[in-house]
């Protein structure tokens, strides 16, 4: 946790999150726990499968980003039933909560399910089950966005699309949208054309994650080819110098969901010092800090705030138009958005009388 005397206020701060992967919140604990329950045998010539504390330190070392899928996949393999999806994203949602996460819109990958003879309407009633409890308990809203994954063939991505399409799940609201990840420099952007013309055309909303691997091009290609409305990280075109796109982001607000821990443990950038705050601040574009895989990355979304606020020093004002700045790039109804600017001016406000009083 951060050593400033801005932690309690980080706490309380009321957060919304774009960017985290139901099975990357994932933890080594409930992965071992669930292998038992479903007799799923894991790599025995792999010593990081030795305990949950092995597999923990092992997630410390990611070489890069295909390093690092190849654990998330195999944790994956854990899932088999309608409890496991239930209880992988109630864990996130109650964990969320705790670090006062107001809003939550989260991936989930159903095609390394499908793989294992997984149905999409198992997973996607699973979560629905665990946002309704969510709403319940914690005042929480949540969205679901379903992604699709790059490196397998485009057809298997329009058969799974059109799964969630023709089964009523856009239509009806169960799915918010639809993104895409896992290895991104092989598969640039014209690759899915096809399947975004498509989604446009039926009004679902689209993002992607781009500018993680691939260069400052790969986010331009995704804006000029696939016409998507957010951008999954992007870090690479903060850090590479690429003036005309940042100010294009800056002038549209297309919503950046940057997740910082992550872009260490990846490394996408050396250190949270590297990480383009100060510019991503004075460019005036509209970005959040995500927890992306975070029982992979070491932490949710709290440890980002703080890791940031060790490193940049920010002030109370600082955070709270990063936090009016995620709600306002959230998919939830307006009416939501007003509530949350409230909570968090309210927050603010407090906060800064009582540091005006010391």
């Amino acid at each position: 946790m951060c050593n400033t005397s801005l932690h309690a206020f980080l706490e309380a701060l009321p957060k919304a999150e774009h960017h985290m992967h139901l099975e990357g919140s994932l933890e080594p604990e409930l992965l071992f726990e669930l292998a038992a329950k479903n007799d799923i045998t894991l790599p025995s010539s792999d010593p990081a499968f030795a305990s949950p504390e092995c597999l923990r330190k092992r997630y410390e070392n990611f070489q890069n980003l295909d390093d690092f899928l190849s654990y998330y996949y195999i944790g994956m393999s854990v899932l088999i039933d309608k409890a496991d999806f239930e209880a992988l994203a109630y864990a996130y949602f109650a964990k969320a909560a705790s670090q006062n996460v107001r809003h939550a819109e989260v991936f989930f990958d159903p095609q390394a399910h499908a793989s294992r003879g997984v149905e999409l309407s198992t997973i996607v009633e699973s979560f629905s089950r665990a946002q309704e409890r969510a709403a319940v308990d914690f005042g929480m809203t949540t969205k679901l966005i379903m992604c699709l994954l790059r490196h397998l063939p485009l057809y298997e991505a329009m058969e799974m699309f059109s799964q969630a399409r023709d089964g009523g799940y856009y239509a009806n609201g169960t799915l918010a949208g639809v993104g895409m990840d896992s290895s991104e420099a092989p598969f640039p952007p014209p690759l899915w054309k096809d399947l975004y013309d498509v989604a446009k055309e039926l009004d679902i909303r689209r993002t992607i994650h781009a500018g993680e691997e691939g260069p400052p091009l790969y986010v331009s290609q995704a804006l000029d080819i696939l016409d998507v409305e957010r951008i999954d990280h992007g870090v690479r075109a903060l850090t590479e110098g690429d003036d005309a796109l940042v100010a294009r982001l800056a002038s549209s607000k297309t919503l950046l969901t940057l997740c910082p821990l992550s872009n260490v443990r990846l490394n996408c950038i050396d250190s949270i010092d590297s990480f383009p705050l100060r510019r991503l601040i004075n460019s005036g574009i509209r970005f959040s800090i995500n927890s992306d895989d975070p029982a992979y990355f070491g932490g949710y979304i709290l440890e980002n705030y703080c890791a940031l606020q060790d490193a940049f020093n920010l002030s109370i004002r600082d955070w709270e138009a990063i936090a009016k700045g995620a709600v306002l790039g959230s998919w939830c109804t307006e009416e939501r958005k007003e509530q949350l600017l409230i909570e968090i001016k309210d927050v603010a406000d407090k906060w800064s009388r009582e540091s005006e009083k010391e």
